[in-house]
């Protein structure tokens, strides 16, 4: 059985839009201007950790393609052991319009979504992440099928951007399971969905 887990970074006040600065959000670039260089190694430590760890990716077709595009780039390469098992990872997109993705091991799935979602948990065996994403976030949000979100807080506050969990149509019961320091500066919250692994 699969287990979804939402892997996110987020401002202080829960803005997750724009984080490289390259999407032409105003405050874009968050990522980077709001910590220091201890702090991002830690986090590269992590976030590789939780890669190796993982069994597949499941993605948006916006942030697939923006995977993609930009895996040649040091600005992506988070670590040499994050760069290669992201790409040989199996990954899954979701889209009604990818033929022809640009990604290595991509399989896409373009029927409908939360029923395509429930039968990779049951094919699936370990944990399935997902990367940015934000319209299938709110998806697998709605429709019960995220187990587990693990959220890197960055200490700046936008006042403005998209958020996580916009758009929620009703209260999303979670559980704390873990938080701690990341370097000096981050926060690394895990929270368990109450709707819990069998939903879907």
């Amino acid at each position: 059985m699969g287990k979804i887990v939402i892997s996110a970074n987020a401002t202080l006040d829960g803005v997750v839009q724009d984080p490289d600065g390259q999407e032409g959000f105003e405050l874009g670039g968050w990522f980077r201007q709001s910590v220091g260089d201890a702090d991002l190694a830690d986090w590269v430590v992590r976030e590789t950790e939780e890669v190796l760890g993982a069994a597949a990716l499941l993605l948006g077709r916006r942030s697939c393609e923006w995977f993609a595009s930009r895996m040649p780039s040091s600005e992506v390469r988070v670590s040499p052991e994050w760069a290669d098992r992201m790409n040989s990872i199996p990954k899954y997109v979701v889209s009604s319009t990818l033929e022809h993705p640009r990604w290595s091991n991509v399989t896409v799935l373009n029927g409908d979504a939360a029923q395509e979602i429930s039968e990779l948990k049951r094919t699936v065996d370990g944990e399935i992440l997902v990367y940015g994403s934000y319209r299938l976030v709110r998806t697998l949000i709605e429709q019960g099928l995220a187990d587990e979100l693990r959220l890197a807080v960055f200490p700046v506050v936008l006042g403005t951007g998209v958020r996580l969990f916009d758009e929620t149509s009703a209260e999303k019961p979670l559980h704390l399971v873990d938080t701690r320091k990341i370097g000096d500066g981050l926060v690394f919250c895990t929270y368990a969905f109450a709707q819990g692994i069998h939903a879907g």
